[in-house]
């Protein structure tokens, strides 16, 4: 974003800018303004290259580059400019005039500009501004013509419609020879529209202190005005004041050696000759005269004036060179310091790239012998797997469930089971190596007090390895009414696991509740459970107790029994190792 503005500020000064010397020293001014902050001391230098009303676009395109924070202080002290044109109407038989005076016309080679205002007067009013530049008269563009033109168009109504846009400048050029400059409005007008005459017309540009005024004279018993005129060279054509008797009238009144009348009780003094001019003077007592104050000042000097004018002329030449000088050498020093400082970034900068690559490398060789050591020690050190702890079967423990018997809690056989059996019990239950029930389970978490009342009610945990092997039957539409284990199927994982056994009730699968379906919802719920996800199964089962099984049929292997007629088998995934606990209630 700052390259674009930058860019498109660099474009607008070519396009604006033809000296390349006033280029240079423009960009020395935003530099040394952007080393010192000192926005007042920059708009001055500015508005010593921004010179003409072509160049105030730069004001606009340079506004991007001054901080925010001085935006609002730059746009007071910079020129107000407005593209947008404002009409006003103003009275041209009003008693104080229009109360305007302006400068150009196409004999100067610029447009017609506002030079001076009366305070309070009717241009003041209607808010035309010191700086504006007069586009159209009455309908007419005035931008072809002369001064002497737009005063008759002026006076051919008595109402005049005006339409200005605001510039902020004012041209400066006392004859067609001398080269047309310009001025901004604050320092061409250091006291606009103080004294007590009062500005009627528009007047010819002419020196910088030039104001319109009126005054009255009445001649009745006197002897006369007390001055003489002259009629102005070619160059600057007129009516002037050459001579003021000291005590006379026209010094009384007010008027001054150099003053050019413009008119005299109505009579346009523009264009009369010397004879014409005498002639109206003398023609009645009363006069009332219109006069530029100044405009040929430079046509009476005596000669040790004219040369004090041209001395301070040249002083103030010399002064703006000087400043000019000044500030080329310091921007210098400021270009010597800024690559100084530029050089010290720049060590700065590569000691801190130095520095961050060693310390790269050093964490590197750091991290590659971290990476040996830790290899070294896993290849000397690695954990060996540690053997499974023998657990012997207790009293508290339910043992895995023996092809046709139960084992009592209290460690009590029905049907007493022979040494070499309990010795089976014991290694198969040692082979496990852990509890096979959840430990600080309460069933009351899950289920009403009616429902597991009178009950061994525990939580075990199968891991999925290989087939479930285990059938159900009964259900809640059954004579049985609920859920029960009808086989265990030796080496599956039910069987592997050794907490269930046949006759066990099943009361919940994962957390799902299976006290109130069906046979079929609750193979279902078992074989989705087994099937989907995880390394584990969660069964609730309430153990059933134990009893004689004098009549029941000796368990079949599972090898010699078809899978898909006489048994429920729930394939599994693989297993993940955990341990289970028993709850006694």
């Amino acid at each position: 974003m700052e390259r674009k503005v930058a860019r498109e500020f660099r474009h607008k000064v070519d396009l604006l800018i033809d000296n390349e010397a006033e280029k240079d020293y423009l960009y020395d001014v935003l530099r040394m303004y952007h080393q010192s902050m000192n926005l007042p001391v920059l708009v001055g230098d500015l508005k010593l290259v921004i010179n003409e009303p072509s160049r105030l676009p730069l004001f606009d395109a340079i506004r991007p580059l001054i901080p925010l924070k001085h935006q609002v202080e730059y746009d007071q002290l910079t020129p107000k400019r407005s593209r947008k044109l404002k009409e006003v109407r103003l009275d041209r038989l009003h008693p104080e005039g229009l109360g305007i005076s302006v400068r150009g016309g196409l004999e100067f080679s610029c447009g017609l500009f506002i030079s001076q205002l009366i305070k309070g007067g009717q241009a003041d009013s209607v808010g035309l501004q010191i700086g504006d530049e007069i586009v159209r008269i009455n309908g007419y563009s005035i931008s072809s013509c002369t001064h002497e033109e737009v005063i008759n168009l002026i006076r051919t109504k008595k109402i005049v419609s005006i339409k200005v846009r605001h510039v902020g400048m004012i041209p400066v050029k006392s004859s067609p020879d001398e080269p047309l400059k310009w001025q901004f409005v604050d320092q061409f007008v250091s006291d606009s529209g103080e004294g007590k005459g009062s500005v009627a017309g528009l007047a010819s540009s002419g020196g910088r202190d030039n104001k319109e005024k009126k005054v009255f004279i009445s001649l009745i018993g006197s002897k006369g005005m007390g001055c003489s005129i002259s009629s102005g060279p070619t160059q600057k054509p007129g009516i002037f004041i050459s001579n003021i008797k000291p005590g006379s009238l026209s010094a009384e009144v007010g008027l001054e050696i150099g003053d050019q009348i413009v008119e005299v009780n109505g009579v346009d003094f523009s264009n009369v000759d010397h004879k014409e001019a005498v002639r109206v003077l003398k023609s009645s007592r009363t006069l009332t005269i219109s006069v530029v104050s100044g405009a040929g000042r430079e046509l009476f000097m005596t000669e040790d004036e004219r040369q004090r004018e041209a001395s301070l002329r040249e002083q103030e030449r010399q002064e703006l060179m000087h400043q000019k000088r000044l500030a080329l050498e310091t921007n210098k020093l400021l270009k010597e310091q800024q690559e100084k400082e530029r050089q010290r970034k720049l060590e700065i900068s590569q000691k801190a790239a130095e520095e961050e690559e060693r310390y790269r490398k050093e964490i590197e060789q750091i991290t590659a012998e971290e990476e040996k050591f830790k290899k070294e020690w896993e290849e000397d050190w690695r954990p060996k797997e540690p053997p499974k702890p023998i657990k012997t079967v207790t009293a508290d423990v339910h043992p895995a469930p023996a092809p046709k018997h139960r084992i009592d809690l209290k460690g009590v056989a029905h049907d007493q089971l022979a040494a070499d059996d309990m010795d089976g019990v014991i290694m198969k239950q040692n082979k496990q190596g852990f509890q096979k029930y959840v430990e600080d389970f309460d069933p009351y978490t899950m289920f009403s007090a009616d429902q597991i009342m009178g009950k061994d009610v525990r939580l075990l945990r199968i891991k999925k390895e290989g087939p479930l092997d285990l059938a159900v039957e009964g259900g809640i539409d059954s004579p049985i009414g609920k859920i029960v284990v009808s086989a265990i199927y030796e080496g599956g994982a039910a069987d592997k696991h050794g907490g269930i056994v046949k006759g066990d009730e099943i009361m919940a699968v994962n957390g799902k509740i299976l006290v109130d379906v069906t046979l079929t919802e609750a193979q279902t719920t078992l074989a989705k459970a087994w099937n989907l996800g995880g390394d584990w199964i969660d069964l609730v089962i309430a153990v059933s107790p134990p009893k004689e099984y004098d009549d029941e049929i000796p368990t079949i292997p599972s090898s010699t029994i078809s899978p898909n007629t006489n048994r429920k088998g729930f394939e599994g995934s693989a297993a993940v190792y955990r341990q289970g606990y028993l709850l006694q209630l």
